[in-house]
């Protein structure tokens, strides 16, 4: 029997997952860690519940991968220099050279699963995702 649009969607993004995680392991990094430091690559040092808003987290998890990450060298916390009380999370020059080599792995393996598609199925299933993407 033909898998019906949720059953199919949900077996592509099995595989977009199972890519993902086959595409991070030369950085030996989680897909939550990743999201974090694609997070911080693109909008710069922010405080932790910043960073869980944008990963839609609870904070206390993104406290457990920002230490995860801190331990391993790729981000570090800084003082709020407009709250003594906050701190911020950065990219370390090793976390930013990382993002860059994680943001050119997934491009690359994009590429190489929507390959099979012809450019005009690519356009429209990219214009499909982004109406899902933006609606409620």
């Amino acid at each position: 029997m033909e898998d019906n649009l949720l059953e199919t969607f949900w077996a592509v993004s099995r595989k977009l997952r199972e890519h993902t995680r086959i595409t991070l392991e030369p950085w030996h990094v989680s897909p939550s860690q990743s999201r974090a430091v694609m997070v911080l690559s693109k909008h710069g040092e922010m405080r932790l519940s910043a960073l869980a808003e944008h990963l839609r987290i609870a904070p206390r998890s993104a406290t457990e991968v920002i230490d995860d990450l801190q331990g391993r060298g790729l981000v570090e916390r800084r003082p709020d220099p407009s709250d003594r009380r906050a701190t911020l999370v950065v990219l370390t020059d090793q976390g930013a050279g990382i993002s860059q080599a994680i943001r050119e792995a997934r491009a690359t393996e994009g590429e190489r699963l929507f390959a099979g598609l012809d450019p005009a199925d690519r356009a429209e299933l990219s214009r499909i995702l982004r109406e899902l993407r933006d609606s409620r």
